[in-house]
């Protein structure tokens, strides 16, 4: 998993509460286990005029003119704005691998179902919760600026805008620590690797026959 750095990046909203996982990332699309390849179909329903099929281009596809990924700056925005309950439904990992295969690095939203928002930090991916009044700020701000950015520093959890207003957020601190380290469940097991390979000697010792 990639360290997570503090960055600036172009923002894009869908001004919507209770975005379910089913709107991120229909079922259809979910027969890969793969973490990639699942970003042209983020919002798959709002973003084409087209019915999909998994495993086949979408280039054919019409665009939805009127949905705002599909229009510029937005196709390169890296961080998403939302509105409370932010993808709800299934607990499906896809939606993550989705978002962050677009090229988002944050969701920021005044709430989050629970297994989205665990399962992004096991992605590297960061969901920043921030007040309904703030994200009416944001979104307000959004409007009137096309090209508009936040930057997010992880470390001092912050978000800040052109103009220098900071917003602070919460995070679990193993949380944070993982994401500014790039530790997913395998690298934090693989941290203590010297240690299991020599209780594995120890065990095998006691127990040989196990090991034939």
């Amino acid at each position: 998993m990639q360290k997570f750095t503090n960055f600036s990046g172009l923002v894009a909203g869908i001004d919507r509460p209770n975005i379910d996982t089913d709107a991120i990332i229909p079922k259809q699309y979910l027969k890969s286990i793969k973490r990639s390849g699942f970003g042209v179909n983020l919002f798959d329903d709002w973003r084409y005029l087209d019915p999909g099929q998994p495993g086949k281009s979408n280039a054919d596809r019409r665009v939805n003119p009127d949905f705002i990924l599909n229009k510029s700056p937005f196709k390169h925005a890296q961080i998403l704005l939302a509105r409370e309950n932010f993808a709800c439904g299934s607990s499906r990992e896809h939606a993550v691998w989705a978002l962050m295969d677009f090229g988002f690095k944050v969701v920021i939203a005044p709430s989050f179902a629970d297994i989205f928002y665990n399962n992004s930090f096991k992605n590297g991916f960061l969901p920043i919760v921030l007040n309904a009044s703030l994200v009416d700020q944001l979104f307000n701000e959004l409007e009137q600026h096309q090209d508009y950015q936040l930057s997010v520093n992880l470390e001092d959890q912050l978000v800040s805008n052109a103009a220098g207003v900071k917003m602070s957020f919460e995070i679990d601190e193993f949380r944070k620590y993982c994401l500014l380290n790039g530790l997913d469940d395998i690298g934090l097991t693989m941290q203590h690797a010297e240690q299991i390979k020599q209780f594995e000697q120890q065990y095998y010792e006691k127990a040989p026959w196990l090991n034939q």
